[in-house]
Parts: C-alpha cells; sequence; structure tokens
C-alpha cells in the first residue's frame, strides 16, 4: 500500500537522522535550564510546588489502574480523565515526585531534538531548525511545565512525534509513515483530549494538498483515520458500557458547565465567576478528581439527580451548559475572545511565581482586584518588585517570539529561503495551531499553558525569522 513519489529525490532529501552532534549544544542547554528550575522549585518551596491541584485527579485513576486494571475515581469509573497521562504518571511516581518531574524534564529535552526534525523538514535547512532547538531550550513556558506535573509536557512529546512523522510523508509520501503518525496522535490524544477533531481536521487538509494525486487523495486521509479513530472509538465504548455515557471524556460537559456556564452567568449578573462556580458545586480542594457532579455540594443544588447515574447527570450538565450559552451567545463569543487573548498572551508568570516563590501565586487574588491594566502594573510593581521585573521579562521574550515567527511566516511566503520551504508542512503547523488556539479558547476558558502545542510551531517560524548571513547549510541525510 506504500506509494512512493515519482521523483527518487523526493524520498531521499527527508530522511533526516535523529541526531546531530550540532544538536548537543541546545539539548544540554535544554536540559541545564530544566534541572536547574526543577532544584530552584524544591529548595524554594519543596516537593509540594511541583504538584498542582489538577495532579491527584490524574494519579488516583491512574493509580487504580496500574494496581488493580480498573481506570477508578471516587468509587466510580472515571470519565473525566482518559487514561494515558494517569497512567504515565502512576508508573513514573513509584519513585516519588521527583521522579515524576524527572520524567516530564527527560520528555521536554527529547521535545527539542522533535523540534530540530519538524524545523528541517518545513524549511530543508539545517541551519534554521538548529535555531529553533535552540529557541525552544530556552522557551520559558514550555521550560516551566516541564518540572509541574501537569499532562502537557507527554502530549507535546507524542504530538510532536505525530506532526513529525506526517511532514515525513508530506515530503516521501508513503502510507506507512502517515499511519505511525497517526498512532501517535492517537497515544496523544488519550492523554490530552484537545486532538480529539484534529483527525479530521486533518484527514481533510490532507484532502486538498493531494486532490491531484489520484494514488493518495483518498488513501491519505483514509489512512490517517483509519489508524486514529478505532482506538478513540474503542474508550468511548468502554464508556458506555461501564456508565452508559457514551463520549470520549466528560471533562468537555464538564467545562461547559462549571467554567462557561459560570462564566457567561458572571458576565450577565456581573458578578465574580468563582462566586457563581462554588454555586453550581466545584470544590475547590487540592485532592479531588474533579468529577464535581458527584460531591455533595453539587447534589445539594441538584436533590433530585441523588439517584441519577453519571451519563445523566453529565446529560443535564450539557443541555445546562447549552441553554445558557444559546441565550446569552454575544455574551459567550466575548468571554471566548477574552480566553483566547488570554492563552495568547499570559506569559504564565503566575506558575512561574507558584514555583519558585514561598508567596506562591497569591498576588494574583490582589493585584487583579485593582481597576485598569495600568493599574494593576503599578500595583503589582509596588509590592512585589521582583515578580514585576520576572513578569516583564517574560513578556519580552514572548513578545519577541511572536514578532520573530510573524517574520518568518512572512520571509517563508516571499520564497526568500535558498532551499524549497515546503509549503504543506508549513500550512499543516499553521494550522494545528490555529485549532488548538480555537478549541481552547471556546470549549475551557484561557489558561497559558494551554499555549503549549503552539509554542514549538512559534520557535520554528521565529528561527526562520532571524537575521541571517551566508548560505543554506548542507542536509543531513541518513545512509
Amino acid at each position: 500500500m506504500t506509494i512512493e513519489s515519482s521523483d527518487p529525490e523526493v524520498n531521499q532529501r527527508q530522511r533526516v537522522a535523529w541526531w546531530l552532534p550540532q544538536l548537543a549544544g541546545p539539548v544540554i542547554a535544554a536540559a541545564l535550564v530544566r534541572f536547574a528550575l526543577l532544584a530552584l522549585a524544591v529548595a524554594r518551596s519543596g516537593t509540594s510546588a511541583l504538584v498542582p491541584n489538577d495532579t491527584m485527579g490524574y494519579l488516583v485513576p491512574g493509580r487504580n489502574l496500574l494496581l488493580h486494571g480498573r481506570f477508578y475515581a471516587d468509587g466510580v469509573p472515571d470519565l473525566l480523565r482518559t487514561p494515558g497521562y494517569p497512567l504515565f504518571l502512576a508508573i513514573t511516581n513509584l519513585g516519588g515526585v521527583p521522579a515524576s518531574a524527572t520524567a516530564n524534564v527527560i520528555l521536554s529535552v527529547f521535545c527539542v531534538v522533535l523540534v530540530w526534525r519538524l524545523g528541517q523538514k518545513v524549511f530543508q535547512d539545517d541551519r534554521i531548525a538548529l535555531y529553533g532547538a535552540w529557541i525552544f531550550a530556552f522557551e520559558p513556558l514550555s521550560a516551566l511545565f516541564s518540572v509541574s506535573l501537569y499532562s502537557e509536557t507527554l502530549f507535546l512529546a507524542l504530538f510532536l512525534l505525530s506532526m513529525e512523522r506526517i511532514a515525513a510523508f508530506l515530503l516521501e509520501r508513503r502510507l506507512r509513515v502517515l499511519a505511525v503518525g497517526g498512532l501517535w496522535l492517537a497515544a496523544a490524544t488519550f492523554v490530552r483530549p484537545v486532538s480529539y477533531y484534529l483527525p479530521v481536521a486533518l484527514a481533510l487538509g490532507l484532502f486538498i494538498v493531494l486532490m491531484r494525486v489520484p494514488g493518495l487523495r483518498w488513501k491519505a486521509p483514509a489512512v490517517l483515520l483509519i489508524s486514529v479513530l478505532p482506538w478513540l472509538a474503542a474508550w468511548q465504548i468502554r464508556n458506555h458500557v461501564e456508565t452508559g455515557y457514551g463520549g470520549f471524556t466528560s471533562i468537555t460537559d464538564e467545562n461547559s458547565y462549571f467554567y462557561l456556564d459560570a462564566d457567561v452567568t458572571a458576565r450577565v449578573e456581573h458578578r465574580s465567576t468563582h462566586d457563581v462556580q462554588k454555586e453550581l458545586g466545584i470544590v475547590f480542594t487540592h485532592d479531588n478528581s474533579h468529577q464535581w457532579y458527584l460531591y455533595q455540594p453539587y447534589l445539594d443544588r441538584h436533590p433530585e439527580q441523588a439517584g441519577w447515574s453519571q451519563s445523566q447527570r453529565l446529560s443535564y450538565m450539557h443541555s445546562e451548559a447549552n441553554r445558557v450559552i444559546r441565550a446569552h451567545y454575544g455574551v459567550y463569543l466575548r468571554s471566548c475572545f477574552a480566553a483566547l487573548a488570554h492563552i495568547l498572551l499570559d506569559s504564565g508568570d503566575s506558575y512561574f511565581s507558584t514555583l519558585i516563590h514561598r508567596e506562591g501565586s497569591g498576588y494574583h487574588t490582589e493585584i487583579l482586584s485593582g481597576a485598569g491594566w495600568a493599574r494593576r502594573k503599578i500595583t503589582l510593581a509596588k509590592m512585589y518588585p521582583l515578580i514585576a521585573v520576572e513578569k516583564a521579562g517574560l513578556d519580552v521574550v514572548m513578545i519577541g517570539l511572536y514578532l520573530l515567527a510573524m517574520r518568518g511566516i512572512v520571509l517563508a511566503r516571499r520564497g526568500a529561503f535558498p532551499g524549497d520551504v515546503c509549503n504543506s508542512c508549513l500550512w499543516m503547523l499553521l494550522g494545528t495551531s490555529l485549532y488548538f488556539l480555537a478549541i481552547s479558547a471556546v470549549g475551557s476558558g484561557g489558561v497559558s499553558r494551554y499555549r503549549l502545542p503552539v509554542l514549538p510551531v512559534v520557535c520554528i517560524l521565529a528561527s526562520a525569522g532571524l537575521p541571517r548571513k551566508g548560505s543554506r547549510t548542507q542536509s543531513c541525510v541518513e545512509i
């Protein structure tokens, strides 16, 4: 079923080796930055700084799956989480929190190599790819979340493996390479369900790109979907058999009710979102599974649901959130745009402060109550001058990367590079970035860590936007 390109050079030019001697520099730099951040966080705040509120929600079902073969939390099948990261966390946590954080760091360092490979396939230029790896090695947000026990780093590694294989297919036109990319994408979706709809979007993109290639026009999208969808369907069948709930994960329904519904209601009634969420039944504790509809505060609000199944409660939450959104659609759209702005422009300084400073991110409660952007900046500088400097530095790096990335896109579209830019690979990266930004803003509100899947693309494009001299370096090809 493998169909090679008619040009024999096409199949050879992008079989890039997995390692170059020049990669040692960014890999070592990334390891030093991340392990230094890990050591500093533990020294200043202890291992508890590495464990955010979400971590126990992953660890409990992961341990139950590892030890008992059942993906359970709160005494019932866990519908909120998918098993990818819980199982990874349960295995690595056998050595304690430091072992899990170390595994996360190693994955983040591996992502440096994947950024290099992906950059090489897009621009076919070792120097641009290497610069992209260097930029990613020092990129603050990816370094920050490499030491926190969130699912983002594992998801990023699997997602980059998928994108690298799909990019290789676009250059080599080998269907088995595309199938491997689909398998990595399925694995990534089991870590973070945000990519649940991505296979369909990518299949449509492949059909458009290969529309004039009769041998691949239908086969390529079919191979991608066949390599991804059966695995996702198997998990949905599990959910339906055990609980009657037919979705892949309940996180969409819970986020719609406890976050989107709460945000829209708070905007309409001019109230605090936090207060509305408490009324809806959120239990703000560090050690629960976040299946809040199982807890007493939710049942106090809906006593009639005490005898309902998980599926019935989730169905109610889904319909209630849709009712509120439809009634105030304009307010909902404003909420989505605000979430998108937060995802794009929040530098992640609150997470940095939680890791490094003993006072954590408590300053946000005080500062955010100030009126106006300028007022908040002035108040922050007066009350926490060190944190203000750190935030300013993170903001400068973030904006600088965006500007360089935009310049890289302009140069690529102008044909300013001596090598052949793979336009289909470039559009794939831009399209997937837009997908993650849109899904995150529409589905669960704005958090800076949702930007993480976009950052490798930003780093690659920023490397293309750097001022450069000289000619293109020779691509290193596997023999």
